[in-house]
């Protein structure tokens, strides 16, 4: 996928007015709470995603939990960030596009080869890889990650820290 346009595949993901967090966890040793709590504190309008639990503490907070992608309100105003292993991963991403979501952000270590080129194909944006980081970003790190990223991509979408559109 070398022509894929990741900076507009970052823009499109930023530019949903809803994003839900596969995989946000209450524990704050994890990346699936680090995760959910950046959206939080950059104040961007976030359900978690957890099958397992109802509800998912974090800044101080508890946040009702949502077990599945068709099972958020009105899905497709979702973009869809994901920390899952990549057996997890495929399955999701293919419920996630049955119910209308069109922008994805898989984390590092939450795909391979299968689960990535499924999401290029099938999403009108999938954030993930390595691919255009140094050009775009200037690092590479361990790839796309929205903690490093996530700021740089929010202005590109002209979005502020309230989750407003400047």
């Amino acid at each position: 996928m070398a022509d894929y346009d990741m900076e507009a595949a970052v823009r499109t993901f930023f530019s949903c007015p809803r994003f839900a967090v596969a995989g946000a966890s209450s524990d704050p040793r994890k990346f699936g709470h680090k995760i959910f709590a950046w959206y939080l504190l950059h104040s961007l309008p976030a359900t978690p995603l957890n099958p397992r639990t109802a509800t998912i503490e974090a800044l101080s907070s508890t946040y009702p939990a949502t077990s599945t992608p068709s099972a958020l309100s009105i899905p497709s105003e979702y973009a869809l960030s994901i920390i899952t292993p990549p057996k997890v991963t495929l399955p999701l991403l293919k419920e996630a596009k049955e119910v209308g979501i069109e922008a994805v952000w898989l984390q590092p270590g939450t795909f391979d080869d299968e689960v990535m080129e499924y999401a290029r194909r099938e999403f009108k944006a999938a954030i993930g890889g390595m691919e255009g980081k140094k050009k775009l970003t200037g690092s590479e790190g361990e790839g796309w990650c929205v903690l490093v990223d996530g700021e740089w991509g929010m202005g590109l979408a002209g979005r502020k820290d309230d989750g407003e559109k400047l």
